[in-house]
């Protein structure tokens, strides 16, 4: 059984175009301390894409994607220290 996951800060990019919800969750993350837990909604497609890509590539833990109303999604990101 895993323990709930506790969401530090969550953005709300409802409306913004790509790259504006990416950059919103870069900025997230930058401020974040390792280990701490960003949401980043987006109604933009192409953050169905890029965001799991950038996740990957930067070595953050995506945890979820969530379906939310109106057609977006919700991406919950764990920051995780590059080694």
């Amino acid at each position: 059984m895993t323990s709930p996951v506790t969401i530090t800060r969550e953005i709300d990019a409802r409306g913004s175009y790509c790259p504006g919800p990416l950059m919103e969750l870069i900025r997230g993350i930058r401020s974040a301390q390792e280990d701490e837990v960003i949401a980043v909604i987006s109604s933009d497609s192409g953050s169905r894409t890029d965001i799991p890509l950038w996740v990957q590539k930067t070595g953050n833990e995506l945890i979820a994607v969530e379906d939310v109303e109106g057609g977006a999604a919700r991406f919950i990101v764990r920051k995780r220290m590059r080694k």
